[in-house]
């Protein structure tokens, strides 16, 4: 049983297992604006900074972990993966442009959302969908 003054474990890594670690890193960098933090020789993994949480990237298939956790499973093209991801930008419309004109498919153009964000989709190489959205506008106080 933990203790109970020990600290909560950080989010520190979402990891996206992709088919060329070394384009995917690149693609993300140009398309959404990160830096490369690493890649490594073999191109087996890849980091953008960003923020406290790191986007990883990995190959779909590496010996390490198919034998055992299983093999990724990868959608067909009218599927999505069971993985969204989602950046936060102060012009949503610009960063979508950006994403489109360096390689991302265009899903859904920019839209103001009910709950106060504007939110538009991107496919990347690797057919994930990304949320290019604003950030969460609090909430306005009703009398």
């Amino acid at each position: 049983m933990a203790s109970s003054n020990q600290n909560p474990a950080s989010f520190a890594y979402t990891v996206v297992y992709v088919q060329d670690v070394a384009k995917s890193v690149a693609f993300y960098a140009k398309a959404f604006g990160y830096h490369v933090r690493r890649l490594d020789e073999s191109h087996r993994w890849g980091e953008l900074e960003s923020g406290q949480t790191t986007i990883a990237f990995t190959p779909i298939h590496q010996r390490e972990t198919d034998d055992r956790s299983g093999h990724v499973q990868t959608p067909s093209a009218r599927e999505r993966p069971p993985l969204e991801v989602c950046f936060a930008y102060a012009d949503v419309d610009a960063a979508y442009k950006r994403a489109v004109e360096n390689g991302a498919v265009p899903v859904s153009q920019p839209e103001d959302k009910e709950w106060g964000q504007r939110v538009g989709y991107v496919r990347d190489i690797d057919g994930i969908v990304v949320r290019i959205g604003s950030y969460v506008a609090k909430p306005t106080k009703q009398d």
